[in-house]
Order: C-alpha cells, then structure tokens, then sequence
C-alpha cells in the first residue's frame, strides 16, 4: 500500500463554515488529481471519506475538518506516487483557494 499525501490547510472560518466549505467544493479538491469517472463520498461526523477512479486506478481519502484546520489524506496507488509533491501543491492551492475569505452568512 502506498504511504498516504497529508495536506494540512489551516483557516479561520470555524469547524461549521469550513465544513460547507468542503462539501460544496470537494469535487474542485479531488479534480487536481485528473479524477474520471464517479465521486464517492460519504461523511462520518466531521470527516469526509472518498474515492474516485483516475486513469484507471481508485484514489481514497479522508478530508478531517477541524476548527482551525482541515486535514486531507489521500492514498496514491501506483503511476500517482511519482507526482505526488506536484499534487500535493495543487491540492494545498485549491483548498487554501476554497477556505480563504470571511465568512459567509
């Protein structure tokens, strides 16, 4: 099994805000890795796990969102392992991209 990606992405929005956050924007996370095919997603508490198809390859993850961080771990089988600092950078991007800004009412 490959060692998981963990992106931590600090914010200030508050473990609520940050959470709808997630659940409206989890597809443009998970789009930094070329994903084809369906998002499987479900939420246990405050953590989301997933999966999707990749290039013919299943990429999991769970996506931990805490008051004052949103931790994301991400399982790279094969051919992603090799590119996984690039993704990493994206994805760190992206979900500072998404958590960024006051908070909406």
């Amino acid at each position: 099994m490959s060692k998981p990606l963990v992106v931590t992405i600090p914010h200030e929005l508050g473990r609520a805000e940050a959470r709808r956050r997630i659940e409206g924007g989890v597809g443009r996370l998970t789009g930094q890795l070329g994903a084809i095919g369906e998002l499987k997603q479900a939420w246990d508490g405050d953590q989301l796990r997933f999966s999707l198809d990749a290039i013919g390859q299943t990429v999991t993850g769970v996506i931990a969102v805490e008051d004052r961080e949103v931790r994301v771990e991400i399982v790279l089988p094969g051919i992603f392992a090799m590119i996984a600092s690039k993704v990493k950078g994206r994805m760190r991007q992206e979900g500072l991209a998404l958590l960024s800004g006051p908070k909406r009412g």
